[in-house]
């Protein structure tokens, strides 16, 4: 694994966020999961607005109470492409 910092290494992690009664899917890139899973965990807790600025300085409001689910890459995980099986 390597670590933050070393050359060629993005920290930034993909989240996609679905939306309730909606095709629609929000996509951002976080540089903090840590961070991100406990104001997510927080605004849905209290049925609030939560804002989250991505790792490209874009802020996105997401209405908690609307979230159907939340997927996050793996940051140590080998991204695929294709339809070969990973070796």
């Amino acid at each position: 694994m390597r670590e933050v910092g070393e050359e060629g290494y993005d920290a930034s992690m993909k989240v996609r966020i679905g939306i309730l009664n909606t095709d629609k899917m929000v996509e951002i890139e976080i540089d903090d999961a840590k961070a991100f899973k406990k104001e997510i965990e927080r605004a849905v807790r209290d049925g609030e607005l939560g804002w989250f600025t991505d790792s490209k300085g874009r802020s996105v409001g997401i209405p908690a109470p609307n979230v159907a689910f939340i997927e996050m890459d793996d940051a140590d995980e080998p991204t695929t492409v294709g339809f070969a099986p990973a070796v």
